[in-house]
């Protein structure tokens, strides 16, 4: 569907000039029109977008889905029954009134979270906007409807396969990756926290952290597709909402479909220094034992001939070297 169909060319292109420079005195000056106008036109035009693009870009993943985002992890992030990377985003905005503390985060800003699951192509799978700054993304998350459906089992997130060249480890859970801002889950695999990891650790760290580097890529290309970002943006929450769901949804939308597509903000192996000295700094949290023991089969299949690969202890060691 055309989104341009819901609102007119006038309008989107308002819109658009809008989140370019980001500043409703601008867009006023601009388009000749007034603040109220302008006011009624973004949150109309975002929705106009999300609603008329969501479905065909940004649809409840099915099994289908599933299964095609862990093929693709496997085959171009080395990590085997991989369900997506997700990870927080803070969006700067305006102190709202009257709101105290609730938007204020450790950056000593004021934001709401855009927690998202992207898949290994750079396309945002799953989105949830408008928690509070003040929040960690760990507790945005179990309280999201992503976090529910996964304790829940009600996402259809395929069931428990084998590890490829490995059936000896019997079938496991397909994961989520994260940080260490998440707890580690049945359903979600965090690195091992502590500064003197013996080296299978540290080499499972670093094939994590390799396979979450795909979100941060994914929000530099929001960012860089949507300058708007860059600044405080000047709007209710309700509205800022509207923005982000718009600009992740155009992102979907302009991102070729093409899985063999390069992109410029992959890195190379050898830029891997400071993704593994942060790792060494983690803080540990309360998981099941069951968590523990998926996470240390995870471990045991990607220290092995059938999970390992060739350039993997040359780029741990070299990492360690770097800090």
């Amino acid at each position: 569907t055309d989104p341009q169909s819901h609102v007119t060319s006038h309008h989107n292109q308002a819109c658009l000039t809008w989140w370019a420079r980001a500043l409703f005195g601008l867009f006023k000056s601009s388009f000749r029109l007034g603040i109220s106008t302008v006011a009624e036109i973004v949150p109309e035009t975002c929705e106009a977008f999300w609603s008329s693009l969501k479905e065909e870009h940004m649809p409840v993943p099915t099994e289908h889905v599933w299964r095609n985002t862990a093929k693709r992890f496997e085959e171009r992030w080395n990590f085997p029954n991989c369900l997506g990377a997700i990870d927080g985003k803070h969006i700067v905005i305006q102190a709202p009134g009257n709101s105290g503390s609730l938007y204020f985060n450790y950056k000593s800003t004021f934001s709401v979270v855009l927690l998202a699951v992207v898949d290994a192509d750079y396309h945002f799978l799953v989105m949830d906007v408008g928690s509070y700054g003040s929040n960690s993304d760990g507790d945005i998350f179990s309280n999201s409807t992503l976090g529910k459906g996964l304790r829940e089992g009600t996402l259809n997130v395929p069931p428990p396969a084998e590890l490829p060249g490995a059936p000896e480890l019997g079938k496991v859970n397909h994961v989520i990756v994260a940080d260490e801002a998440f707890l580690l889950k049945l359903y979600l695999l965090r690195p091992y926290p502590g500064r003197h990891l013996p080296r299978d650790m540290k080499m499972f760290n670093y094939r994590l952290s390799r396979a979450c580097r795909i979100l941060e890529n994914c929000f530099g290309i929001l960012s860089q597709g949507f300058k708007v970002f860059h600044w405080h943006l000047q709007a209710s929450p309700m509205v800022v909402d509207s923005i982000v769901k718009a600009a992740c949804i155009l992102c979907n939308y302009l991102r070729p479909s093409d899985q063999n597509s390069q992109d410029d903000l992959v890195q190379d192996e050898s830029s891997n220094c400071t993704a593994i000295g942060l790792l060494r700094h983690l803080q540990g949290n309360r998981a099941t034992i069951e968590a523990h023991n998926l996470r240390d089969i995870y471990k045991l299949y990607l220290n092995s001939p059938a999970g390992q690969v060739e350039w993997q202890y040359e780029q741990v060691h070299g990492g360690l070297g770097c800090n």
